[in-house]
């Protein structure tokens, strides 16, 4: 891959990104530069990122944002620097977890035949991460693939996308546009590979190359596993089904009488989450304000798109 660029978001997890960078230290092939975009942190992040640009060790271009945008700006704000300095290839990811030795080859391997593609991760304990999914665009919901999806192939065709190690070309992020920040949290990255989707194939690879290193409380329903979560994202979960709407509105493929199934789907889900996780249902109060604020969304007839980022002569960041 020629001029790979890691683009790494993070906010008040110092610990973690100290951990993410010491991981590309010990790539043998490592991306030509780490863009590593900071939502404003109140913690020690920035003494983190002085001490490893000091050492010398990693290429890295430190920008601290005025104010907190959540995920969906941090990463909107990364691929727009990574594009303007000329990355061919973007590699998006989280603050907590680590990438494993021999990950950018293992990757390298599929990308003469695919633009977007996802390697596999393993969770806090060293185990497989669960991460199977496809977007039904009839319900706006994206459900888990159950069974052995690489029994037959090392290459799985999805449709969307996640921000823990998501591997793109330029050439397709200029296309299909900025990651939208109006998204704050979650959805945003489902969102960004269902839009690569519409365009190239996007395929989950069988080949670990991330480690997932922040323990979360989980139940095993077989099929699909249900993290812990927070009042916040409670909230923007249900809030931002008014942008998956408009996004499948944009595209003809919005259905209102199965949109509408699949928000009730995603409350049920998030009830579920709350009594079997986090043994309480005090967080429903944030799904009732997320869905208010998601009829907004919807009934907004201004809402546009991101747009395509035009092509232009890109420089270095400083």
């Amino acid at each position: 891959m020629e001029n790979l660029y890691a683009v790494v978001v993070t906010y008040n997890r110092a610990d973690f990104l100290q951990n993410l960078l010491g991981s590309f230290s010990r790539l043998g092939t490592r991306p030509y530069r780490i863009l590593v975009v900071d939502n404003a942190s109140t913690d020690h992040t920035g003494d983190v990122v002085s001490r490893a640009i000091a050492a010398g060790d990693l290429p890295i271009h430190y920008e601290r944002l005025a104010t907190n945008v959540g995920g969906s700006g941090g990463f909107s704000r990364g691929v727009e620097l990574a594009l303007a300095a000329g990355a061919e290839w973007l590699w998006l990811m989280d603050d907590d977890v680590e990438v494993l030795p021999g990950a950018v080859e293992a990757l390298d391997r599929f990308t003469p035949d695919y633009s977007c593609l996802i390697g596999r991760r393993y969770d806090a304990a060293g185990k497989p991460f669960f991460w199977q999914h496809h977007f039904v665009e009839a319900l706006g919901v994206f459900l888990p693939v159950s069974g052995d999806v690489f029994r037959k192939s090392d290459v799985f065709r999805t449709n969307v996308g996640n921000f823990e190690g998501m591997l793109m070309t330029a050439a397709l992020a200029r296309s299909i546009g900025l990651p939208d920040p109006r998204f704050f949290i979650t959805w945003d990255d489902l969102i960004y590979g269902w839009l690569a989707a519409q365009q190239v194939p996007v395929v989950y690879v069988n080949a670990f190359v991330i480690k997932k290193v922040r323990a979360q409380r989980q139940v095993d329903l077989g099929v699909r596993h249900l993290n812990d979560s927070s009042d916040l994202s409670r909230r923007y979960v249900m809030r931002n089904r008014g942008h998956v709407a408009q996004y499948l509105r944009a595209h003809g493929k919005y259905n209102r009488l199965g949109f509408g199934a699949g928000t009730v789907l995603t409350y049920l889900k998030e009830m579920v989450r709350l009594v079997l996780v986090e043994r309480s249902v005090k967080g429903a109060g944030s799904l009732w304000q997320g869905w208010r604020e998601s009829r907004a969304i919807l009934a907004d007839k201004s809402w546009q798109p991101m747009p395509p980022v035009p092509a232009a002569a890109g420089r270095e960041p400083a």
